[in-house]
This record gives structure tokens, C-alpha cells and sequence, in this order.
């Protein structure tokens, strides 16, 4: 059997097709179908506004930038995420700092952020921007951020970059009920793909406007926004801000508008999926995922977390073993504060138990629809094998 990735793309000939319609149109960027896909995402979503940027680390980016992020600041977010997800506050010039997991959801701790903003508080360090990462697809305890975020001032940046077609509380993930602005990815392994490609979602008219301005050069050619100018001078577009080129190409919106047609599909597929690994793997000394009752997940990846005191391995040596088989496992993620940058800032081992304890004994295995029975069966037979030996 050929290897297995973590996590791989769906392309289909609807796919194709749009890709080809805009490569035979007059307009490869910046024509009509980056605002359909904003559309179609915001419509899904439930939400009033969407900004569609190159990639989900501009999204976050421009979404902190939008909510004044900036010099003397500091933006707390989760350490078991992707290191975009705290990177984008020291690209504002701000600095960072982490909230330890709940050991059940993998996801940011409302009780840990709670005693955290409480000692903040008394030391006048309260965060400007909270940024809890939906991981794995599962919704954060949104209603216990939010709530937090009312009594001490902070902004809430939804990272939902593995959660679009997830639900929290029966409603769609990206509504920002909870949240000023939420952001999504459509990297490959996603749960929908535009290629490269990342999109901000808010209920707020000016956040908006601010980031469209942001992700093209600080530029517009709206009247509104315009400074006079003499009279007898054209001026049919004027820099406004400064701002960056993180625009999406219709080309990536083509495929992600196309995908999109497709999302629900995609993500009853995982389900379906983690329901037929969660009875392959029952009985082994090993943790499938929990899930709240107030979530759907996404399911972009599926976690198994390894009972090592019942095994004669490590989660190395069980790693190494895996791709040693063929299969691409992973691990999601090594706790953002141990990267060798962050450790250069003052970041010690130990600072969130919790998550590191986490990330010793975590193996994400491969999930993405289009994986069959057969494969999956491929998948627990190594691992079997591997625990067995």
C-alpha cells in the first residue's frame, strides 16, 4: 500500500473547471470571484463580513492590526497551536504570552485564563487580544472567553483555521457571536482548499473596511475614503494606511468558491471517518478524542494520545515506527513557547504543564475525506503492531 499522509486535499473536475474558467477569463486577480467566495463563506458562516487574504497567517495578521495591536501590548493565545497564531502579535510590534490547555479538549483553558487575567489584572498586564485556536476542528468554551473578555476589556480572535463547517452550540463556527473577528485557513490539508489562502470573518462594518484596506497596500478607490485633491488632478486611487499585498487571487478563490459547494460533505466524511477509527481503536492503551457536548468539530485532524505507562515505547520511538510503515503521522503541535525563537524571548520549559505534558504523547494519524475503510484499516493494524511489539 502506497503511504498515507496526515492529512492531503479532495480535487474533483467541478474543481478543475473553475480553476481553467478564470485562467481563460480577462482577470486572474482582483476580478469577481474573490468576492463570491466572501460571500458564499459569509453566508455560510452567518456572519455580515468577510476579507479573503493569501493565507491564514496574513488573516491573523491583518486581524490583529485591525484591533490596535501594538507597541506595549500583549495577545495571549493557546501554546498547542500553529506558530502563526502567536507570531502575528510580535508583527505588530507587540509581545505574547500563553494560557495552558484543558487536558481534555486539547483546547485554551477557560480556567487557567481566568486565574491568568485575575493575577494580570493586579499587575496591570491584561492582554489587548485573546486568540483561542479552535484545534483539531473542536470550538473552543466560547461562551467562557467571551464572558471573560466583557469583564476585563480584551478583543477575541477566533483562530479557526481547522474548524470551517464546525459548529459551536448548533451554530456554524465564524458567526463571531462570540468574537470580534474570526479567522479561517484553506491550506491544503484543510478541511476546504483554495490552494494557499486564508479569510477573515466579522459583524463589524469598520473592522472590515479596515482590513480590505490592509491586505491591498493600505490602498482604496472608494470616494468615501479619498482626501481632496485638487480638481484638475486624477486621482482614482490614493494610499490611505499602510498596508501589505495579501491579496487572494481569483485563481485560489475559484477553487476555494468550488470547494465550498462541498464543505458539509467534507466534514460528515471525517466524522464518519473518527467513527469508525474511534471502534478500531477501542480496547488499545491509547486516548481517542474527546468531544463536548456543545461542539461539532471540524475534524481536520484526529489525535490519538498514547497511554505510555502501559507500553514498552516512547511516543518517539512509536512515531519513528509509523513512518517507518508508511504512514505520515504527525504531531500538532510542539508547544509554540519550546521553538528555539521563543525560548530567546524567556519562555522556560514548564511554563504550561498541561500542554507539554500534551505533546509527549500526542501522534495525529491520518484523517482526510477520501481515506476508505481499507486504509483506515492499514492505519490500526500498524498500530497495533507498533504497540504490540
Amino acid at each position: 500500500m502506497n503511504a498515507i499522509p496526515y492529512g492531503r486535499q479532495d480535487i474533483n473536475q467541478a474543481d478543475i473547471d473553475a480553476v481553467v474558467a478564470v485562467l481563460r477569463s480577462d482577470f486572474l486577480t482582483q476580478g469577481q470571484v474573490v468576492p463570491a467566495f466572501e460571500k458564499a463563506v459569509a453566508n455560510y458562516c452567518g456572519a455580515q463580513h468577510a476579507v479573503a487574504v493569501n493565507s491564514a497567517t496574513s488573516a491573523l495578521h491583518i486581524a490583529c492590526l485591525t484591533l490596535g495591536v501594538g507597541q506595549g501590548d500583549i495577545v495571549w493565545t493557546t501554546p498547542i497551536t500553529f506558530v502563526a497564531s502567536a507570531n502575528c502579535a510580535l508583527y505588530c510590534g507587540a509581545s505574547v504570552d500563553f494560557v495552558d490547555i484543558d487536558p481534555r479538549t486539547y483546547n485554551l483553558s477557560v480556567e487557567c485564563l481566568a486565574e491568568k487575567l485575575a493575577l494580570a489584572e493586579k499587575t496591570g498586564k491584561l492582554p489587548k487580544v485573546v486568540i483561542p485556536v479552535h484545534l483539531c476542528g473542536q470550538p473552543c468554551d466560547m461562551t467562557g472567553i467571551h464572558a471573560l473578555g466583557r469583564k476585563y476589556g480584551f478583543k477575541i480572535i477566533e483562530d479557526a483555521s481547522h474548524a470551517i463547517g464546525g459548529k459551536y452550540k448548533g451554530e456554524p463556527i465564524g458567526n463571531c457571536r462570540y468574537s470580534d473577528i474570526t479567522i479561517f485557513s484553506f491550506h491544503p490539508v484543510k478541511i476546504i482548499t483554495s490552494g494557499e489562502g486564508g479569510m477573515t470573518v466579522t459583524n463589524d462594518a469598520t473592522l472590515a473596511q479596515h482590513m480590505r484596506l490592509l491586505r491591498s497596500h493600505g490602498i482604496s478607490s472608494t470616494p468615501a475614503d479619498m482626501q481632496p485633491r485638487p480638481a484638475q488632478e486624477i486621482w482614482n486611487y490614493q494610499q490611505i494606511g499602510l498596508g501589505f499585498n495579501y491579496r487572494m487571487t481569483d485563481l485560489h478563490a475559484a477553487l476555494g468558491l468550488s470547494q465550498m459547494q462541498r464543505l458539509d460533505e467534507f466534514v460528515t466524511q471525517r466524522h464518519a471517518i473518527a467513527k469508525h477509527y474511534d471502534q478500531l481503536l477501542r480496547g488499545l492503551p491509547l486516548q481517542t478524542p474527546w468531544q463536548h457536548a456543545d461542539s461539532y468539530s471540524g475534524y481536520h485532524l484526529y489525535v490519538i494520545r498514547l497511554k505510555l505507562d502501559e507500553t514498552r515505547k516512547t511516543q518517539k520511538q512509536f512515531y519513528m515506527a509509523l513512518h517507518a510503515a508508511g504512514l505520515g503521522v504527525n504531531v500538532h503541535y510542539i508547544p509554540v513557547y519550546r521553538q528555539p525563537y521563543y525560548e530567546q524571548l524567556g519562555f522556560k520549559v514548564g511554563y504550561c504543564p498541561q500542554a507539554e505534558q500534551y505533546y509527549s504523547e500526542v501522534i495525529s494519524i491520518p484523517m482526510y475525506p477520501g481515506l476508505t475503510d481499507e486504509q483506515q484499516d492499514f492505519v490500526v493494524q500498524i498500530l497495533r503492531r507498533a504497540l504490540e511489539e
